[in-house]
């Protein structure tokens, strides 16, 4: 048999292996102990299963759950492991999952005949670890689209019918699990068996089904209180039935039908009227309420959020006062440093608490104080003699990444704050079992802005995202339910208009960058989406903070 070389990353090593050979058995030769943890592999950059082929000298890097790529194929492979349960439990009965939140994935049957008790949930949950155990083989199969759509629809399962066809490919790959067919936005590990944690359990109106810690895979993520959380995402799903679009086709059709301009103005409009009614309640509020608190996620709409939100509030007679936190950033030498003796500019002790507390409680003792200002070229604090004084109808709007943090406030009168946390939290699915995670969203929008505002490519916007993430998870995650107000910025068609300009900068990434297989798996995420026009998105939508053309001044 003819062999050709392949380079291992993991090992640093070279190996000759015969042609026709798949990932499956490379993994076994590479590591012959502990392949079973082996999800899937970047092959010259690009994410593929294990049943990949073998055919010309590659680059090869293994990945298992504790790596962002693995930790997906790990939670896509859990939700085909329930469904499967399900489908075998409960035939005909229609699995969704629908958000990730509180360290897992909320799930519902569709059919509200099958009550979801503990006792059924503990039966769905015994079911998965049996056929986790079994070490069911999962099966990836190239079918023309509209065989797929047929097989879907026989099924039930419209939404995925759905998106087959709105999505123009000839062919699409099908995952089968002991003969039971699914579709997958992104690959899947080879077996049931390395599926070695989780936990179902009930949650609300549903069951979460609960991960592993990435950092310690034998162990599940702790289950995080998140009521408030769970409420906008569930109101933002009512309002996906109220527009009749809960998923990609349905949005596909829309736009096919050229009705983007409706659903554009029923999308804002819900925008104007959230906002409208976080400013009524500051304004019920209004003798204890002083200063508003505004936190939330990178590439979240927080400034243009707080600009719609001034403007509601003045329509209430409460004149806001702005103060960012950027301009209370300590000198660049005394900056704490991360763990890889970088700046860490997203802690909170890279800002002066105490000169903030100060500016705060002069102001609302009636003193005027001047602002002081942060230059990112010297590192340095500087006064420029602008100054700031609360008035009878003033209210100081405070935003950044702390803004929830209690540290920041903890010398304020807490019935003096509202604290509102913004974020693109994402409602929209691709079908009922692929689900778009709020960090993609965010990710898009952000890699758009950066290219138009601060002239960063697509490159280095993704080689920062998983510092961004990480930095989220420490400084905003554990207080967004302090929160007295929640803001989603998500707006339904927002993928279709920022479509257009994120391709062209996605497939600027090239094949030499590890990068390179993210850009790949956003541009696949795009080839289901059909482009929105934008021109009737108003100039004061939070989106046009990052496509442009928006009517605030940043």
């Amino acid at each position: 048999m003819k062999t050709i070389t392949i380079t291992c990353d993991n090992t640093g090593q070279d190996y000759n292996i015969e042609l026709g050979t798949t990932l499956q058995e490379v993994r076994k030769i590479v590591f012959p102990e502990n392949h079973d943890n082996i999800l899937g592999a970047l092959v010259n950059n690009q994410l593929q299963d294990l049943q990949f082929i073998v055919m010309a000298p590659l680059v090869v890097n293994f990945i298992d759950v504790t790596t962002l790529d693995g930790y997906s194929i790990y939670s896509r492979t859990l939700i085909f492991v329930l469904y499967k349960a399900i489908s075998e439990l409960f035939p005909k009965k229609i699995l969704r999952a629908e958000y990730f939140i509180s360290n897992g994935i909320f799930c519902r049957i569709g059919n509200k005949d099958l009550l979801l008790t503990p006792e059924v949930i503990e039966r769905i949950k015994m079911k998965m670890q049996e056929i986790i155990n079994r070490n069911i083989p999962i099966i990836r199969e190239e079918i023309p689209t509209h065989k797929a759509v047929q097989l879907f629809r026989r099924k039930g399962l419209k939404d995925k019918a759905e998106l087959m066809e709105t999505r123009g490919k000839l062919f699409t790959s099908l995952y089968y699990l002991d003969g039971l067919p699914d579709y997958f936005y992104g690959t899947l590990a080879p077996s049931t068996r390395c599926l070695k944690t989780f936990g179902l359990e009930p949650y609300k109106k549903g069951m979460l089904l609960r991960l592993p810690n990435r950092a310690c895979p034998s162990e599940l993520l702790p289950v995080l209180p998140q009521d408030n959380l769970y409420q906008v995402f569930s109101e933002h799903k009512r309002w996906g039935k109220i527009l009749e679009i809960t998923d990609i086709g349905h949005l596909n059709t829309i736009i096919e039908k050229k009705y983007s301009g409706p659903m554009i103005k029923i999308s804002e409009a819900l925008h104007e009227k959230k906002i409208s009614q976080i400013a009524d309640k500051i304004k019920n509020l209004r003798r204890k309420v002083k200063v508003i608190l505004i936190a939330g996620p990178s590439s979240s709409g927080k400034t243009t959020f707080g600009k719609r939100l001034a403007i509601q509030l003045m329509v209430n007679g409460i004149k806001p006062v702005n103060l960012s936190l950027d301009n209370y950033f300590v000198n660049r030498e005394q900056t704490p440093r991360d763990e890889k003796g970088e700046y860490d500019y997203e802690c909170i002790d890279a800002l002066d608490i105490n000169t903030f507390t100060d500016n705060i409680q002069r102001l609302m003792q009636g003193e005027e104080i001047e602002i002081p200002k942060f230059s990112f070229d010297t590192g340095q604090r500087y006064y420029d003699g602008e100054k700031r004084k609360l008035t009878k109808n003033n209210v100081i709007i405070v935003e950044g990444i702390h803004g929830l943090n209690p540290r920041l406030t903890q010398l304020l009168p807490p019935e003096s704050l509202f604290k509102i946390f913004v974020s693109a939290l994402t409602s929209i699915s691709i079908d009922n079992h692929n689900l778009i995670n709020p960090a993609d969203n965010r990710l898009i929008r952000r890699l758009v802005r950066d290219y138009r505002y601060r002239n960063y490519s697509a490159l280095d916007t993704i080689k920062r995202w998983e510092s961004v993430l990480t930095g989220e998870q420490k400084h905003i995650v554990p207080y967004q339910e302090e929160a007295d107000a929640i803001f989603n910025s998500a707006l339904i068609y927002e993928l279709g208009a920022l479509k257009i300009q994120a391709e062209p900068l996605l497939r600027e990434v090239t094949q030499q960058y590890p990068e390179h297989s993210k850009a790949l798996r956003l541009l696949k995420f795009f080839s289901y989406i059909r482009a929105v026009p934008t021109r009737e998105i108003p100039p004061t939508s939070i989106i046009r903070e990052f496509l442009g053309g928006s009517s605030f001044k940043y």
